[in-house]
C-alpha cells in the first residue's frame, strides 16, 4: 500500500462534470413548490445558481459561514461564525426553503444551519458519510477522506499518473 497524504486522494471535477451533477440534484429536487433557494458560500453558489436555474426559482439569497483555521480547527475545536444571514422574513423556520451546498463534508456548517432554519431542506452535489445525515438529498457519495478538487480551485497543469512515472 502506498502511503499518501489526504489530498492526494482526489476526485476531480471538471466544470463539465459539476455542470451535470448540480443538474442531476435539481432533477431530485423537482416536485416541491420551494420559495427560494439559499447558497452556502462560496462553494454553494455555483450549484445553487443551476438548481435555481433548473426549477425556475427566482427568488436567491445566500448564508456564510466561516469556520477557524488552525491548531484548534486541526484538533476539531474549530470554531464556526456566521457572517451572512439570508432575509429573515424570507426564511422564517427555513420551510420551503432550498438550502444548497456544493460538499458536506464533517457536517459542522450544515447543522449550524438546520439549527437556524429547521424546517429548511439540504442538498448538495457531493456528501461524505460524516456528513450525510445533515442532508437530505445528494448527488454522489465520496469517501471521508477523499479531496474533492472543485474546478474553481483547479488551473490547467500536467499531473503526474497515480501510480508509476513517465
Amino acid at each position: 500500500m502506498i502511503d499518501r497524504l489526504p489530498h492526494e486522494k482526489g476526485f476531480h471535477v471538471s466544470w463539465d462534470q459539476l455542470h451535470r451533477d448540480a443538474r442531476a440534484l435539481a432533477w431530485r429536487l423537482d416536485g416541491t413548490d420551494w420559495r427560494a433557494v439559499v447558497a452556502v458560500t462560496r462553494g454553494g453558489l455555483v450549484p445553487a445558481m443551476i438548481v435555481a436555474r433548473e426549477l425556475d426559482i427566482r427568488v436567491i439569497d445566500t448564508i456564510s459561514i466561516r469556520s477557524y483555521k488552525g491548531v484548534a480547527a486541526e484538533a476539531g475545536q474549530g470554531q464556526l461564525e456566521v457572517l451572512n444571514t439570508p432575509d429573515p422574513a424570507l426564511m422564517g423556520d427555513g420551510d420551503g426553503i432550498l438550502v444548497i451546498d456544493d460538499l458536506v463534508d464533517s457536517g459542522r456548517t450544515l447543522e449550524l444551519i438546520r439549527a437556524m432554519y429547521p424546517k429548511a431542506h439540504f442538498g448538495t452535489v457531493y456528501a461524505k458519510p460524516k456528513g450525510k445525515p445533515m442532508v437530505q438529498t445528494y448527488v454522489t457519495e465520496v469517501s471521508q477522506d477523499t479531496w474533492i478538487f472543485f474546478p474553481w480551485d483547479m488551473a490547467l497543469q500536467y499531473v503526474q499518473p497515480y501510480r508509476g512515472e513517465d
